[in-house]
């Protein structure tokens, strides 16, 4: 294991480093111990230089090896060019193929948990259920939208009194209002994005197969998603581990930036202001930053605030796989809700489910006297109320 562990660490180009120290500089994690969230300094310069040095059985277990966010914001403001994440991903793998887990799983693993159990062959889910008589949904058609988990989302997080179905419907009645019927499959399953950061790569692969298949007998030229982290599964993990998807994959709100530019879609004006949170796998990993503004500030510049941190710089949601939801975690989810607060905005509008869960969470268990009297609403949901 050591020396295709160390030909990995080879790949993330780790040896470059200039010990600059500007990835620490930059990581959310870092910045918010070492403003006295916690007691432990944490620096992805540090778990490289263990990594170079060969310190695997330190590293392994390491809470910290599952405390990295992935964001990449690191690997954006690196000189030498390494691929921080990559470089995290190959160590968990290798720490969960030794089976070793030391990073603490949110919600008890329940979530990891139901990931896994979606790998059964016989499994025979409800994936329907939750469609309304008032959405048109197909059969039989050359566009998918995929739901992903957000039904097994809904049923978890009711103690939130949210609804991260209100993405799918709402984006399902958008396609009805431009005249398309998506196709939904019966037979989805997770896309295994969190399982792939977890390290569980064998598990991550066999959802993959399973989704790969199933879009594959349905004849699928577009695939839509309202998750950000389903369609970075599908257009670079699932590309990167041996299933390439032939059809066009995009998210909920280039579809919808599309539409605007194309004249086949007018949004009224907004009459609450908006400000909008960068999901890291839409931004950072898929370089996705105009189509959401586009979107929210359509008819609507003057009601559309930016907040301090966005686009590249955008600050992370705080937690990701469902991995280590900390005093840290914490400390950056109630710094981007004052950022938020900052811009004078009503809504805060998401383009990622787990970004909704993890700061609506935070917003319903701040103390008392915190007032940031926002709402926390995912893309579509926002669009969906101003067509005309």
């Amino acid at each position: 294991m050591s020396s295709t562990l160390t030909e990995s660490i080879k790949k993330t180009n780790a040896y470059a480093c200039l010990e600059c120290g500007k990835c620490t500089s930059v990581c959310p994690v870092a910045l918010f111990r070492y403003n006295g969230s916690v007691g432990t300094r944490f620096s992805p310069r540090m778990m490289l230089t263990k990594a170079v040095r060969r310190n695997y059985d330190d590293l392994f277990h390491d809470y910290d090896l599952w405390s990295c966010l992935t964001c990449r914001k690191c690997d954006l403001y690196c000189p030498s060019n390494i691929h921080y994440i990559d470089l995290i991903q190959f160590l968990r793998s290798s720490a969960t193929d030794s089976g070793i887990d030391c990073g603490k799983c949110s919600h008890s693993g329940a979530l990891q948990a139901l990931s896994r159990i979606m790998t059964a062959k016989d499994l025979k889910p409800n994936r329907l259920d939750w469609v309304t008589e008032d959405l048109e949904i197909s059969t039989d058609g050359d566009t998918l939208y995929f739901v992903g988990c957000a039904p097994y989302f809904d049923a978890f997080f009711t103690d939130l009194d949210l609804s991260v179905l209100d993405a799918a419907r709402s984006s399902i009645a958008i396609l009805n209002k431009l005249g398309i019927s998506p196709v939904l499959l019966a037979d989805e399953r997770c896309c295994g994005h969190d399982l792939f950061w977890n390290g569980d790569v064998e598990t991550f692969k066999r959802l993959a197969e399973y989704n790969v298949s199933a879009i594959k007998n349905a004849g699928i030229k577009t695939i839509l998603f309202s998750c950000a982290e389903c369609l970075n599964a599908f257009k670079k993990l699932y590309p990167e581990n041996g299933f390439a998807i032939k059809a066009e994959l995009k998210h909920m709100s280039q579809f919808l930036a599309e539409k605007i530019s194309a004249g086949e879609l007018e949004l009224a004006s907004s009459d609450k202001e908006l400000t909008y949170h960068d999901p890291c796998r839409l931004g950072r990993h898929l370089g996705i930053y105009d189509e959401p503004r586009q979107v929210l500030s359509s008819n609507n510049d003057s009601h559309f605030y930016e907040m301090k941190q966005s686009g590249k710089r955008s600050l992370c949601c705080g937690v990701s796989a469902w991995m280590n939801c900390d005093i840290t975690a914490k400390a950056i989810q109630i710094e981007r809700l004052n950022q938020a607060k900052e811009t004078g905005a009503e809504v805060l509008a998401v383009a990622c489910p787990k970004c909704q869960i993890h700061l609506i969470c935070t917003l319903k268990n701040v103390p008392s006297n915190k007032n940031y009297d926002i709402e926390i609403r995912d893309i579509s949901s926002i669009t969906l109320e101003r067509m005309e």
